[in-house]
């Protein structure tokens, strides 16, 4: 099918009219939606009233088979425009149609057009005597024209409107998609802060629990008060069931063990037992134990400088935690730590009463003289001292009472005081007073043993003499208790420590003790405490021995307990007690 071609002159304003309203009714029959019938109308008014003022033009009109219809106005404003039918293929709206330019042997218009009863031109145009009213009607297009461009105008705006709205819902929805983002990253950070503080207070609740386990286990010197606290201290948060197995007790065999117990002793490892392994930092793991199939067992050698034990813990719960594990070995540690000291300390104390007892005599028996000694070690420390007391006779008949006390405790002090004593004796047997004695072991600490200092006290009983003999080195002096019940304090003098690096000769000095007197010779852990001095201390004593009734004096231990009571009232002394009693007789 060809296109249909139409071409008019327009030399007048109703020619114009005529040519504008034919296309009216052909754009109109066409369909051309409103607004592009308005806006080519509007147009095309405007242009042919140009060309009318211009003097003249020609309008060509082609109806292509595509729904296209063309139109060019060639004159001193040349002019094309194309106009689509709908649903028509979109095309350039300011150019014609390719088929819409001008064609000598075109099919006229007319015939193209899809109305052949359309009134005919000149029917539905104005008359000459019209020509106000085309004018009118080209100068109402003029109007239209501006209006339409103004609303053009406007469309632009409104399409950039659209555009800048368009791109700031981009924009806030991008800044949404950030903040978003933001808020994961923030609500990471805040679950990642959670769980550091949650690490943190965790592990400052195993810390504090390691320090106050560790100060309850280092506090006592008892291994089997330590055997005792650990199980108090683990169950039931740490450890469902607490067993422990020191490897040199002989009352339960390893056979009674589980595997991994014996495993732990045996490697010095940690061990790990259970269904499933444990995965545990620094553990070994082993299958499951045939005693607690169902249960994980966690088996920590109690280790210091060697194992000493393995502390088997049943978990809690389904499964031990990696951090507490790593608190419970070291918990493991100084456990064996402890239990280690405490068993030397335990070994010490034992070779040092042993020492203290072969040491401390037994009182001889002789006329005229009655003895009774107490020696108390101090509550606290290790159980052995410098103090001792001893009586025994001379070859003349004498007897000589010896207190004396070594710096210092531990068996270092029970053994320079054992050297004294053995000193002392051989001086003793010499046929040596007390004075000479003292001097002779001054000279021999002060040689053999120059870093320690003792003090000392002797006493020498003749039978059948009221005379009592004595001397003092640094020692606290003696208080006496005559048969009447007076009492008095040997204070004279005393002469310096032994062992001081000073050449230094002792004196002797007389006391009367008629029969029935009594003489306490003491150390200082008696009368000395930390609240009060030593003189206080002295006159509690003398004021003890001033109210010891008849039945106490016919009984010397009675007595000597009778003395300690009031003394020791506090119970609590840093130091170790000697007392040595003695009582003159008729013989």
């Amino acid at each position: 099918m060809t296109a249909a071609r139409d071409t008019w002159t327009i030399a007048s304003a109703a020619e114009a009219a005529r040519a504008r309203a034919r296309l009216a009714r052909l754009v109109a029959d066409a369909g051309v939606p409103a607004l592009d019938r308005a806006r080519f109308l509007s147009a095309l008014g405007v242009r042919l009233r140009r060309a009318v003022d211009a003097g003249g033009a020609e309008l060509t009109l082609t109806a292509g088979p595509d729904g296209r219809l063309g139109i060019v106005l060639d004159g001193p404003e040349p002019w094309r425009h194309t106009l689509v039918r709908p649903g028509a293929p979109p095309g350039p709206q300011d150019e014609p149609h390719p088929e819409a330019l001008p064609d000598p042997q075109a099919t006229p218009l007319a015939e193209a057009l899809p109305d052949p009863q359309a009134t005919p031109f000149a029917e539905v145009l104005p008359g000459p005597r019209e020509a106000p009213l085309a004018e009118a009607l080209l100068n109402a297009d003029e109007d239209a024209a501006a209006v339409l461009t103004s609303l053009a105008e406007t469309e632009e705006l409104l399409r950039l409107h659209r555009e800048e709205l368009h791109q700031t819902n981009q924009g806030v929805l991008a800044l949404h998609a950030e903040l978003e983002a933001a808020a994961l990253a923030q609500r990471d950070l805040l679950d990642a802060e959670r769980a550091a503080r949650a690490e943190a207070e965790n592990a400052r609740r195993l810390l504090t629990f390691l320090a106050n386990a560790s100060a309850v286990l280092h506090a006592s010197l008892d291994h089997e008060d330590i055997l005792r606290r650990l199980p108090e201290l683990l169950v039931p948060e740490y450890a469902r069931h607490v067993d422990v197995w020191l490897v040199d007790d002989e009352r339960t065999p390893p056979g009674d063990r589980a595997a991994a117990t014996v495993t732990a002793a045996r490697t010095g490892r940690p061990q790990h037992a259970g269904p499933h392994p444990g995965k545990l930092p620094g553990v070994d793991d082993l299958p499951a134990s045939a005693l607690f199939p169902d249960r994980p067992l966690l088996c920590l050698p109690l280790g210091g400088r060697t194992v000493q034990g393995v502390l088997t813990l049943a978990a809690p719960g389904e499964r031990f935690d990696p951090d507490t594990t790593v608190m419970l070995l070291e918990l493991a540690r100084r456990a064996g730590i402890a239990l280690e000291n405490a068993r030397q300390y335990e070994q010490h104390r034992d070779v040092a009463e042993a020492l203290q007892r072969a040491q401390l005599t037994d009182l001889p028996a002789v006329p005229g003289l009655d003895l009774a000694a107490r020696y108390l070690p101090a509550t606290h420390g290790l159980n052995i001292g410098g103090d001792w007391y001893d009586a025994f006779s001379q070859p003349d008949g004498s007897v000589l009472a010896v207190i004396g006390d070594v710096t210092g405790h531990g068996l270092r002090a029970a053994v320079i005081m054992g050297q004294l004593r053995t000193a002392l004796r051989a001086y003793a047997v010499e046929g040596n007073g007390p004075a000479r004695i003292l001097t002779l072991l001054h000279r021999m600490l002060r040689h053999q043993q120059p870093e320690l200092y003792a003090t000392c006290a002797i006493a020498r009983f003749t039978p059948g003499e009221p005379e009592v003999v004595w001397a003092a080195a640094g020692h606290p002096p003696a208080v006496a208790r005559g048969p009447r019940g007076e009492v008095r304090v040997l204070d004279a003098k005393p002469g310096i420590m032994l062992g001081v690096p000073l050449p230094y000769e002792y004196e002797e000095h007389t006391v009367e003790l008629p029969a029935g007197s009594v003489l306490a010779l003491y150390t200082d852990g008696l009368v000395e405490r930390r609240a009060a001095g030593i003189d206080v201390g002295i006159d509690r004593l003398a004021r003890a021995m001033q109210v010891l009734g008849a039945a106490e004096l016919a009984k010397l231990d009675a007595a000597a307990d009778a003395l300690l009571k009031p003394m020791l009232r506090d119970s609590e002394h840093d130091d170790d007690i000697c007392l040595l009693l003695c009582r003159t007789t008729t013989g």
